[in-house]
């Protein structure tokens, strides 16, 4: 996400006034503080900055309603453990880095990060880069998405079961589905349940 210098800084002012306040700034606020001539020029910025994913805003009403999301949560260090890369073995590597994730998103139960790398997921909006978050378990309801092992070669996909084979769909046109059948070695790692990605502000 690439925020322009005025974005930035308007940006910047939120976060330091919620730091300080424990409230977000009021529009009539940063209309002061920029020097905007109307309230109009800051619902622009505003609805910009929600677009870019950089904040949120609640009901309408709320005259302090911006929000940067994820910020004064609780967070959780969750171990980012290996590489999800479609077609290959899953790669786990030593325990170095560790990503923060919002209380609220992970599951009760062994919770681990994942990189992925490809894009079979796109319209799911995961894309080459992304950190997933996965609830390790060895089960997953029809429809889920799933980080699983097919033959021992891993890959993350939405599972659907038939009743003589197993699909592993993509998200994205150009990637045709997985079938496993009867004979094939399916192990489920986990499920997703969050995912994290870094902008670069």
């Amino acid at each position: 996400m690439y925020l322009t210098d005025k974005q930035r800084t308007i940006y910047d002012f939120i976060r330091t006034y919620i730091e300080t306040h424990d409230i977000a700034p009021s529009y009539e606020e940063i209309r002061d503080r920029f020097g905007f001539h109307s309230l109009s020029t800051v619902f622009e910025h505003i609805r910009t900055l929600e677009r870019k994913g950089a904040i949120t805003r609640g009901r309408s009403n709320e005259k302090r309603a911006i929000r940067i999301p994820g910020f004064g949560k609780k967070s959780i260090a969750v171990p980012l453990v290996g590489t999800v890369a479609a077609g290959r073995p899953l790669e786990v590597y030593e325990i170095r880095e560790t990503i923060d994730i919002p209380e609220e998103m992970l599951s009760h139960g062994e919770n681990v990060a994942l990189r992925v790398r490809g894009a079979s997921m796109i319209e799911s909006g995961i894309h080459d880069g992304d950190v997933v978050v996965v609830k390790r378990q060895s089960s997953a309801e029809n429809g889920q998405i799933v980080v699983a092992l097919v033959d021992g070669e891993v890959t993350i996909k939405r599972i659907y079961y038939h009743k003589d084979s197993i699909e592993l769909r993509a998200s994205n046109p150009e990637v045709g589905p997985i079938h496993v059948t009867r004979g094939q070695d399916l192990k489920i790692y986990g499920i997703l349940i969050g995912l994290y990605r870094k902008y670069n502000m």
